[in-house]
């Protein structure tokens, strides 16, 4: 299934538009890939008659339906492991000696895609720092996506995505199994929050995080909303606060106030105290 040059250049703009998603020139493929599936789902012959439907009622439910195929990205448990390891042996530790009596911890993915991330974040916290059982441990979870944001809330994955990069230690452990399907138990859920969210658009009140996860997702955006979700990101990081991009990411060239310091196992940007 090939895309008409014209339902490229309309879908490039009606992406950008919802999502200040920017797809360059080379990313026909992509929508090539991600949108077959729904021309079957909606019965439809090709891409130009979704271009069709979109152009008469763009804010109906095919409309959610292609951002959401186009904005989904790909995700596994403890993804590029680095970041996971720095967590573990490094931050939670200096977090925890560095609090003291103040007993909070907050934590947010803020492209959680199907979740595997933030739940990667609830079981090193579960399985490795028992001494956080006693503290107000808040995990938050957001996506551009209101089906990822419904998989991340039922936390419910498939052999392929279980196999993927998961212990099968904490597989026994933390998910219970029915049929062919593997839910997280409700004690990785109990301090979890998740909710929609376009990093691009306005954002509501959010609390002071000590740890946001931004990973792979500024690469879709051009310079000037990078730096402006970025400044977003430095309002709602507590003093002393890490962000973690992707492995390919950085704020080389972009105006901000975050600090990148190379660590154990990768980069942190760190807003000073």
């Amino acid at each position: 299934m090939s895309i008409a040059q014209k339902d490229f250049d309309f879908l490039r703009k009606f992406v950008l538009e919802k999502t200040a998603i920017s797809l360059g020139s080379d990313k026909i493929y992509l929508l090539e890939s991600r949108l077959a599936p729904l021309c079957r789902e909606y019965g439809l012959a090709d891409v130009s008659e979704i271009v069709d439907l979109l152009r008469k009622s763009p804010l109906g439910r095919l409309s959610s339906s292609v951002l959401d195929a186009v904005t989904t990205n790909e995700t596994y448990f403890f993804r590029d492991s680095k970041p996971f390891l720095e967590l573990e042996k490094e931050l939670i530790p200096e977090l925890i000696a560095r609090k003291g009596s103040c007993s909070t911890l907050k934590i947010w993915s803020a492209a959680c895609s199907s979740g595997q991330e933030i739940y990667s974040v609830a079981m090193i916290l579960e399985d490795k720092f028992p001494e956080l059982k006693s503290w107000n441990v808040q995990l938050y979870a957001s996506d551009v996506s209101s089906a990822m944001v419904d998989r991340t809330k039922a936390g419910v994955f498939n052999q392929l995505e279980v196999s993927r990069g998961l212990p099968s230690s904490m597989l026994i452990k933390h998910f219970s199994r029915k049929g062919e399907s593997f839910y997280v138990k409700e004690h990785l859920k109990r301090c979890l929050e998740v909710f929609a969210l376009n990093l691009a658009s306005p954002w509501p009140a959010l609390p002071k995080f000590d740890v946001v996860f931004l990973r792979n997702v500024l690469i879709y955006f051009d310079p000037p909303t990078k730096e402006a979700i970025l400044r977003k990101v430095e309002k709602v990081l507590e003093p002393g606060g890490s962000l973690f991009l992707g492995g390919s990411e950085s704020t080389l060239g972009l105006r901000t106030s975050l600090v990148r310091k190379m660590r154990t196992f990768c980069p942190l940007y760190v807003l000073p105290s």
